[in-house]
């Protein structure tokens, strides 16, 4: 019988029990912010995976594998042949468990877990605290290359879990839909900009994704706090839900967190502010 995880949120000690699982795929996802004139260049977290990582892990490339060159925006969703081809070169099939960690604040990791969730990939979970919090408790590194066999990935496009600009424009402004923003509040409030125009899609809420974990350990909230966030910003009232944040990666950590609430319908903007905020015929909101 294949693995099967018992949440899609994992801790460190059950991973740790459960390496030597052949049906186990474990990722580091992890991707460098770096300074860049007036904002931030993304660059690759392989060289830090390379130097020391969970054993046996391999490293999922979100710039490179797992992202549509074709689109002008950074780090787009890529085709289903695509993302398909890369998951099978790493291994993962249909009896795959999928771990996925990252060596910040979770983003990277979610962003392929909601990846994968469009895909129509269900068994799969993050490492609470990543490897922030595996270095913490003094688990093994390990420097070996990957070694998982090649797989078969066969993918099953989800409908509305990652959207585009089309669909968030007929809906953002309707009654049954919720739209919260993973961005930071200064963000949200327009005084912060990294993108084309500050501020926010009107009428969102505001649950920024670093507020979501404990700045010590590197975990996620217990889920009565978590909730209790969500909750103040409209977004478990039976509404749809639609996250968004600059790009579309601190957007999965809200989503994410939105499943684990038992939110049934939750979707991610995939180009969020950086395409949003560039056209020019688009309401922008501050304050």
């Amino acid at each position: 019988m294949s693995l099967v995880l018992p949440d899609c949120l994992v801790t460190t000690g059950w991973l740790g029990e459960n390496l030597a699982n052949p049906d186990l795929r474990v990722f580091d996802c992890s991707v460098t912010l770096v300074p860049a004139g007036a904002g931030m260049r993304p660059e690759s977290g392989r060289p830090a995976w390379e130097q020391g990582h969970i054993p046996g892990s391999g490293f999922a490339d979100l710039l490179d594998d797992l992202s549509d060159k074709t689109q002008p925006l950074p780090i787009m969703m890529p085709p289903a042949a695509q993302f398909a081809a890369a998951m099978g070169r790493y291994g993962v099939g249909p009896a795959s468990a999928v771990v996925l960690y990252d060596s910040g604040p979770h983003t990277w990791a979610t962003r392929v877990w909601w990846m994968l969730r469009a895909m129509g990939f269900a068994n799969a979970a993050v490492l609470d605290g990543g490897l922030k919090k595996w270095k913490a408790e003094g688990r093994a590194l390990s420097t070996e290359p990957c070694r998982y066999p090649a797989a078969h990935f066969e993918p099953r496009p989800q409908e509305c879990v990652l959207v585009g600009k089309d669909h968030v424009c007929r809906l953002y402004d309707q009654p049954q839909v919720r739209l919260i923003n993973a961005l930071s509040a200064d963000e949200h409030a327009g005084r912060v900009s990294r993108t084309a125009r500050p501020g926010r899609i009107p009428g969102s809420g505001n649950v920024p994704a670093g507020s979501l974990l404990d700045p010590a350990t590197g975990a996620f909230l217990p889920l009565e706090q978590l909730r209790e966030k969500f909750e103040a910003q409209g977004a478990l009232d039976g509404r749809n839900v639609i996250t968004y944040c600059g790009g579309g990666i601190a957007a999965t950590c809200a989503a994410f967190t939105l499943v684990r609430l038992g939110v049934p319908d939750v979707a991610v903007y995939d180009g969020s502010l950086t395409e949003w905020s560039r056209d020019e015929s688009l309401p922008m909101e501050t304050g």
